[in-house]
């Protein structure tokens, strides 16, 4: 019974390659990110498809498989015309693969090392005396495997490792057990991707009543159709009557000839394999990456653990004692000094421009962050993997997590060293500190000058000298304009820059403050946030590459 199957649809192995070289691609960008045993089969196939394609492209790797007692091995020996593989009743017979090579050995041999068959059971169909007969069949590799219901657990575990190197496979089942489970739930339904280069064929057909064997074989049909397998060629079979072989040999025959079993084989692993993957990038596209509130967010909490609040407010404290040690009256300039300033007690840059980021910076005594200053961080961090993660499929949203926490450890020292390497904007002194500063000294000097003109004249007059000549503003004597001049003109110069230096102050935190916010955001971006970007680049590569890998 040979019903219509495969069309004549080729594979072009350019094609094929094209396939393979994106799974691999697919491999590299989720390297990482994907546990390993999610991709050991698209890691298998990868490797076994560049090993099959670079071996023999002239030979056809055909296995017989079946179950104890179905024939295997005497519709091997019967294909081959020759008794090569054991037969026998005590079972398992079978418990090595046996390969029968149509045409030179020389050929093959790389190929059968490569499928694990031992040289002492390697045989050679090729005779003189066959003239043509086998021609046909040239290139032709054929395996008789073990049983895939043994009793032994290592047949097999040989049958599951040879089912995934050979290029077609024969399935053979007799009447007795065509229904049996296993065969359909554990082999056929799984190469329902591979239907174009499967074969069943009903073995001892010749045990069967003539007018039941089409109803046996109408049931077989039915079963391969739920597995799957609609389409597949189901041939009836007699190993010890050579007609009833010609369907099969017809079959090998053509699929000798076209030398595209191999490739299609390959073709349905690839399916197989990019159908599995599929689920691991889901069908949209990657969002965009990290919104702008969880940037925000991010930012605000890495500042409050880089104790941003706290350099500002020794910003704008060092600028209020700078400046009243500059503005204020000099005569009470002096106290200032013995307070420390308020940047230098946090170690933090009087001023000078920031240093390199990736210069070493030292320490700064900022206050460690509190407990609830880590756990806003903590916060922070995932909610920008949460966001970030949005309508990923498993496994990405815990590989985003792990990345934005990946340099956790690293962040207080990085946020250290950027608020020690950031310019404050204290470096240097405005103008008008000095024309006020200025200003100050000379009514200070006048008062000075004042007072000692005062107090030579008491001194002249205390020794009985004449008296300088004091000039007269109005009714008081200049020295004592000067004096008092002076010095409430230096009193309110202080009062009246007060103010002003508490306006200014507050504008020069803020500087600082925003400088601050930039600085820790370029942590942030560089601790969490690329990272972050990193695997959603991953995910994008990921899918085009699983894209490129559909497209046949």
């Amino acid at each position: 019974m040979r019903e219509a199957f495969r069309g004549d649809q080729r594979v072009d192995p350019d094609v094929l390659v094209t396939r393979l070289q994106a799974v691999q691609r697919f491999l590299e960008a989720v390297d990482g990110q994907v546990p390993d045993s999610q991709l050991v089969t698209a890691h298998t196939v990868v490797e076994r498809a560049g090993t099959r394609l670079a071996l023999s492209g002239h030979h056809t790797v055909v296995a017989l498989a079946g179950a104890t007692g179905s024939g295997k091995s005497s519709l091997f020996n019967a294909l081959a015309r020759l008794d090569l593989s054991p037969v026998g009743v005590r079972r398992p017979t079978t418990g090595v693969a046996h390969a029968c090579v149509w045409g030179p050995l020389d050929g093959a041999a790389r190929l059968l090392d490569w499928i694990g068959v031992l040289p002492r059971h390697r045989f050679v169909r090729e005779s003189a005396l066959d003239g043509d007969d086998e021609s046909a069949l040239h290139g032709l590799v054929l395996l008789d495997l073990p049983d895939f219901d043994s009793v032994q657990r290592a047949h097999r575990l040989e049958v599951d490792r040879l089912l995934g190197l050979v290029d077609l496979v024969v399935w053979v089942v007799d009447p007795q057990k065509y229904a049996d489970r296993v065969i359909h739930t554990s082999y056929l339904r799984e190469f329902h991707r591979h239907k174009d280069v499967t074969v069943v064929v009903l073995n001892q057909a010749d045990r069967l009543p003539p007018a039941e064997l089409p109803r046996v074989l109408g049931d077989l049909r039915r079963l391969l159709d739920a597995d799957g397998l609609t389409g597949v060629p189901l041939l009836p079979t007699v190993a010890v009557d050579p007609a009833s072989l010609d369907g099969l040999r017809a079959e090998l025959e053509k699929t000798v000839a076209e030398r595209q079993a191999a490739l299609r084989r390959l073709t349905g692993d690839v399916d197989a394999v990019v159908a599995g993957l599929a689920e691991l990038v889901g069908p949209e596209p990657p969002r965009t990456g990290p919104d702008d509130r969880s940037t925000k967010e991010l930012t605000a909490a890495l500042a409050g653990a880089a104790g941003v609040p706290t350099v500002a407010e020794a910003v704008e404290a060092a600028y209020r004692h700078r400046a009243g040690g500059t503005t204020g009256w000099p005569l009470v300039r002096g106290w200032r000094r013995l307070r420390p300033d308020p940047l230098r007690r946090l170690h933090l840059p009087g001023g000078d421009a920031a240093a390199p980021a990736e210069s070493l910076v030292a320490a700064t005594s900022v206050p460690d962050a509190t407990a609830a200053q880590r756990s806003a961080l903590n916060l922070a961090v995932r909610a920008v993997a949460d966001r970030s993660a949005a309508d990923l499929p498993a496994p990405w949203p815990a590989a985003l997590t792990a990345a934005a926490r990946s340099r956790l450890a690293d962040l207080p020292d990085a946020l250290d060293q950027a608020v020690a390497a950031t310019d404050l904007g204290m470096a240097r002194r405005p103008t008008w500190w000095r024309v006020v500063g200025g200003l100050q000294w000379l009514v200070t000097l006048a008062a000075l000058a004042g007072l000692g003109w005062l107090v030579l004249g008491y001194a002249l007059r205390a020794l009985g000298l004449p008296a300088l000549e004091q000039p007269r503003l109005g009714e008081v004597p200049w020295p004592t304009v000067l004096l008092l001049g002076g010095l409430l003109t230096g009193l309110l110069l202080a009062a009246l820059s007060r103010p002003v230096i508490r306006w200014a102050a507050g504008r020069a935190r803020q500087r600082a403050e925003g400088r601050l916010l930039t600085s820790v955001g370029r942590v942030g971006e560089k601790y969490v946030l690329d990272p972050v970007w990193a695997v959603l680049g991953r995910y994008a590569e990921a899918r085009e590459a699983l894209q490129d890998a559909t497209r046949r």
